[in-house]
């Protein structure tokens, strides 16, 4: 398959928009910890302590995709200036790091996810009826 300035330039707009969207999440999860961190303070509750630092674990790893994202993208762009010169054999390989890339940030995506959505199923437990 030909290489083409167009195809490493298709995933711009699907990195930016998981970067705005990685963007809210750690925006949404950092004011929920300065909530809880405040809560923390007045209560001393372990519970909330322990809320404090599973969220902790989900910013780390909402840092990890941003910070992989970031990658994916600029490896894009080198694969555009590679073409640029011709190097096809350097912008094949490089597309290709940046594609896997790409995939981390998602594998990293899906794990936050199913994080996020086990600490709410905690948290809704006892409002289950009997």
């Amino acid at each position: 398959m030909e290489l083409s300035l167009s195809i490493p330039a298709l995933l711009f707009p699907a990195i930016s928009l998981t970067m705005l969207a990685y963007n809210a999440r750690y925006l949404a999860i950092a004011a929920l910890i300065r909530q809880l961190h405040q809560k923390f303070q007045e209560t001393e509750s372990p519970e909330v302590g322990l809320q404090v630092r599973k969220l902790r674990r989900r910013l780390s790893i909402i840092k990890n995709m941003q910070a992989v994202a970031i990658l994916s993208f600029l490896l894009a762009v080198i694969t555009m200036f590679l073409i640029y010169v011709e190097l096809r054999f350097w912008a094949n390989l490089i597309f290709g790091v940046s594609l896997l890339a790409l995939m981390i940030s998602l594998i990293l995506s899906l794990v936050e996810v199913q994080l996020s959505t086990k600490a709410l199923s905690i948290q809704l437990k006892d409002m289950d009826t009997p």
